[in-house]
């Protein structure tokens, strides 16, 4: 019995000695070890946590060191491509049937996602991303400014009953807390018509707002045994505490999502109760909230049966709205403020285009008409890009196409890279942003008047919205881009118009902080997480 329980477990062991070998090996010997690049700062990290949003500037030295291109190290010095060279990202974002983001990171994300669309990889991406996409249009969003809003007011209000019961008239306060409640009630509403409420401070909070705040309580972090067991499927009694509070939290956004769904499906056939085949012409996909309209668009008559989501594909989607909806506004909204803090004059100039609106309330169309309001949200979301970081893989092996060819380490001239199957290419999203070849000497500062005569050579940059790779590009672009957009402009607009803010501290003392997700933080206090404090008074009008 011994022999055979010690027979076992060698075997078991060479079993995953070859595996990590097979994995390991051929990367070690990469053709991407030729490439110029950094030498490796850890064993077991490599330069993972460099690629955090308060590194940009290590990685600004290592592009005018290497250039755009250029190997760096992923855990136990394994080669991985990091590139801004703009042809070569553009293949990458476009040939996204040959790239995938890598399977740690989608594991990572399925914990609190499911296996939505920002999980999804291949034919299951595409076939959810064609049933989604009439629920994102821009006729779609036009019907949520209202929502938008709304909720901006509750914020408003919210604020307003604080500065009451402060000193002098002024407020300090974290402006990420309220903004992060004001997108989740907005995705609530526009998402699923669900009242989350968070900016109602006389009711206990419900069940979705709790799980929500569950899932990002814990910040991630850089642990060798999380990258691991990303890497290597463990069973899931070795998972720890803040997966296991993720995994709950999505199980209980899932199940009120299937309430929700039967019970728009049945609201819906109500509705068209005198259509006998159950399926919708493209002009029947109307509705005020994204479920509404997505249950609808997978219903209609030009969807085939074999390209239907399940219903449990359709709520699949209920955690990415959350999550994407309610993340990437709240984000960019915060680091807004914090730049027309920096520069008063430009908020003065914001405002005062503002408040020459003759509405309190303006369409969609009518806040993109807004000049410096367009600019001012440009500017941000190129400078402070809330996704710092992308990731693909090799599905097979490929020559990557060079913008301008590259030298090797032993002085060997390169027109195109050789990767191998299963290695990783690093696009890094803000370090793209901040490039002096891309932008100017000025690339760094804060100039929304750049986008008046912005350089030619952006026209490169393969971003699905305005030469910015803040919401990707290609198949796998942010399918809610124009949603994120109007509801930043409609915030931003009654919130200037509305309100006067100051920095709380000095600006020196705000950094960036996250991994792979950027948000502002105090420098010695990174610990506690996501700050902005600000001084909110109310604007008192000449």
């Amino acid at each position: 019995m011994a022999s055979s329980l010690l027979l076992l477990a060698a075997g078991a062991f060479v079993y995953l000695l070859v595996k990590i070998l097979s994995f390991f090996v051929p990367r070690w010997r990469s053709p991407l070890n030729r490439l110029r690049g950094p030498p490796n700062i850890s064993p077991l990290f490599g330069h993972i946590k460099m690629f955090d949003s308060d590194n940009i500037a290590v990685q600004a030295k290592w592009v005018a060191e290497y250039g755009s291109t250029m190997r760096t190290y992923g855990i136990f010095k394994v080669p991985q491509l990091y590139t801004a060279d703009l042809r070569l990202v553009n293949h990458i974002l476009t040939h996204s049937m040959d790239y995938f983001k890598p399977p740690e990171s989608r594991l990572a994300l399925s914990h609190i996602l499911g296996q939505g669309l920002l999980v999804a990889e291949g034919e299951k991406h595409r076939r959810q991303r064609r049933v989604m996409n009439p629920a994102f249009g821009p006729a779609q969003i036009r019907e949520l400014t209202e929502v938008f809003h709304d909720k901006t007011i509750r914020l408003c209000d919210y604020w307003n009953r604080e500065i009451a019961a402060s000193p002098q008239g002024t407020l300090r306060t974290n402006v990420i807390a309220g903004l992060s409640k004001m997108t989740l009630d907005v995705i609530g509403v526009a998402g699923f018509n669900y009242d989350i409420d968070t900016l109602n401070t006389e009711e206990p909070p419900n069940e979705l707002s709790i799980a929500f705040q569950d899932i990002f309580k814990s910040p991630l972090r850089h642990n060798l045994v999380e990258l691991l067991k990303n890497l290597i499927p463990t069973p899931r009694s070795f998972d720890n505490s803040r997966v296991k509070k993720a995994e709950a939290a999505r199980a209980t956004m899932q199940r009120i999502g299937m309430q929700l769904l039967q019970e728009k499906k049945a609201e819906i056939m109500r509705e068209h109760g005198e259509k006998s085949t159950g399926t919708f012409e493209k002009r029947d996909v109307q509705g005020r909230d994204l479920l509404t309209l997505l249950i609808k668009a997978n219903m209609a008559s030009d969807i085939p049966d074999d390209q239907r989501l399940t219903d449990e594909e359709v709520v699949a989607q209920v955690p990415t709205f959350l999550v994407a909806g309610h993340e990437t506004t709240s984000t960019s909204t915060t680091w807004c403020l914090y730049a027309l803090c920096k520069h008063p004059e430009m908020q003065q100039k914001l405002r005062e285009e503002l408040l020459a609106v003759p509405t309190d309330a303006p369409t969609m169309d009518e806040l993109n008409e807004l000049p410096y309001l367009d600019l001012v949200v440009r500017e941000t979301l190129r400078l402070h890009a809330p996704v710092t970081i992308t990731s693909r893989m090799a599905l097979e092996d490929d020559v990557l196409p060079l913008s301008t060819p590259l030298t090797d380490k032993h002085g060997d001239v390169i027109t195109g890279i050789h990767i191998r199957k299963g290695q990783r290419i690093i696009v890094p999203i803000l370090a793209l942003h901040t490039s002096k070849s891309v932008w100017g000497e000025d690339a760094s500062e804060f100039k929304p008047e750049r986008w008046l005569s912005p350089p030619d050579t952006i026209t490169a940059v393969p971003g699905v919205w305005s030469h910015l790779l803040t919401f990707l590009g290609g198949p796998h672009a942010c399918i809610g881009y124009r949603f994120s957009l109007v509801e930043m402009k409609a915030l931003v607009f009654t919130l200037i118009r509305t309100f006067e803010f100051e920095l709380a501290v000095p600006a020196e003392e705000i950094v960036p902080f996250g991994t792979f997700l950027q948000r502002p933080a105090l420098r010695n206090r990174k610990d506690e997480g996501g700050q902005l404090p600000l001084l909110i008074r109310p604007y008192k009008r000449s």
